[in-house]
């Protein structure tokens, strides 16, 4: 990645790489690209249009908006993204309307994202990318699902919604004549990486370089991985609530849950129902983003990085204190033994996995099970096609497809 310190060097960078097409800040001088007032306030260690290393397949610079912008809208219009409305978060798309899905999840993680952002003056429009991104890789039925897809993969591989994300924005996305996949920028493919094992990262070359020189992502991706962790452990918490399987008085003795409960109640003492809930719940994502901009401003300040790659070398810049950490951490751990393992969730759990296993068993037994077109790329890697072919089902269709399959005389 380049040093941020100018285009003429990215360019030099990008036509120097054998694995990607010039860049296309290459062909063009930074008095031609007009910047908006936005990416003209970036900080130094920010990733911008003059210092990405451009796109695999080479494309006319977009008018009226950024690279970045261009992704995000990609993003958005593709069908990996629609799907994302019916996939869980914890709870099953058909046990209520309310509750989060991935697609809400995302937008919220990317409002948390960009907000962070904005504030650390690094480039919004790549972090909102990367927030809506993170999971059009994720199987139906959420964690559970994709334990089970990865299990049946073992032998062939192996299975993780990260490196499926990728997969879907580089190959399986079918909108563009000129190539397969959105053709995203560079920082956008590698920040979507949030994990990568040594032998994946040999495989997919430049874009998983940074696994193999031990170098942390862009700091757009480092806040958007915070985002993520702040939206799923909240917004779950106000999920459990409205479901009934954990309550008030659980939750009442979490610290960092308890801090603000008290709060609102000094406020407000005779509020009650879904607004205490809220207000308490708002109260705790303002304290962790908060903290996160403080803790993140003094490491910058001490680090003093001048360039991305400086920024990627360093230690975690994007961080929570020590403090916050710790609360943090007792949430996280209140959610995996009174909600993630609350016996109806695993219920559940365990009815998912039945249906993704007995889906991929089916499929391996005979592959002219699958739609013409899967059949086809199952041709030439029969596992892997029904793993993308799975990962791709919602939740209801994925159970639909499980009928369809296995009880005779279903055909709807």
């Amino acid at each position: 990645m380049s040093t941020g310190k100018g285009s003429s060097k990215a360019s030099v960078k990008a036509q120097a790489s054998p694995s990607l097409s010039p860049s296309l800040s290459s062909s063009l001088s930074p008095s031609l690209i007009p910047l908006s007032d936005t990416e003209a306030m970036l900080a130094p260690y920010a990733v911008s249009s003059l210092n990405s290393k451009g796109r695999l397949h080479s494309e006319s610079k977009p008018t009226g908006r950024s690279e970045f912008q261009r992704d995000r809208d990609r993003i958005i219009h593709s069908a990996a993204f629609r799907r994302l409305e019916y996939k869980t978060q914890v709870f099953v798309n058909t046990e209520g309307d309310l509750y989060r899905t991935r697609l809400t999840h995302s937008l919220e993680v990317a409002q948390i994202a960009r907000s962070i952002s904005r504030n650390l003056r690094l480039n919004e429009e790549l972090t909102e990318a990367v927030a809506l991104a993170h999971d059009l890789g994720h199987t139906p039925f959420g964690h559970a699902g994709q334990d089970a897809l990865n299990e049946c993969m073992a032998p062939y591989g192996g299975f993780e919604h990260n490196l499926q994300s990728l997969r879907v924005v580089d190959d399986l996305e079918e909108k563009y004549a000129p190539f397969n996949g959105l053709n995203l920028c560079f920082e956008t493919r590698e920040s979507i990486l949030k994990h990568c094992s040594k032998p994946n990262a040999e495989k997919l070359g430049e874009v998983a370089l940074r696994f193999l020189e031990n170098r942390r992502p862009v700091l757009e991706a480092q806040v958007t991985n915070l985002a993520d962790e702040i939206a799923y452990n909240n917004h779950d918490i106000d999920d459990g609530l409205r479901s009934g399987l954990i309550t008030l008085d659980q939750t009442a003795e979490v610290p960092l849950f308890k801090m603000h409960l008290d709060r609102v109640l000094k406020q407000y003492p005779k509020l009650d129902g879904r607004r205490l809930i809220h207000e308490t719940v708002r109260g705790v994502i303002n304290a962790l983003v908060t903290d996160l901009l403080q803790e993140s401003l003094r490491r910058l300040s001490k680090a003093q990085p001048v360039s991305v790659r400086e920024a990627q070398e360093a230690p975690p810049l994007i961080g929570f204190s020590p403090e916050m950490a710790e609360l943090n951490r007792e949430l996280k751990t209140f959610l995996r033994q009174g909600l993630y393992q609350h016996y109806q969730v695993l219920r559940a759990t365990r009815k998912a996995r039945k249906v993704i296993e007995d889906l991929f068993s089916i499929f391996m037994e005979d592959p002219r099970l699958l739609p013409p077109q899967d059949y086809q790329r199952s041709k030439v890697d029969t596992p892997r096609a029904i793993a993308d072919y799975i990962a791709g089902m919602t939740d209801r269709y994925a159970m639909k497809e499980q009928q369809r399959l296995t009880v005779p005389g279903f055909s709807s």
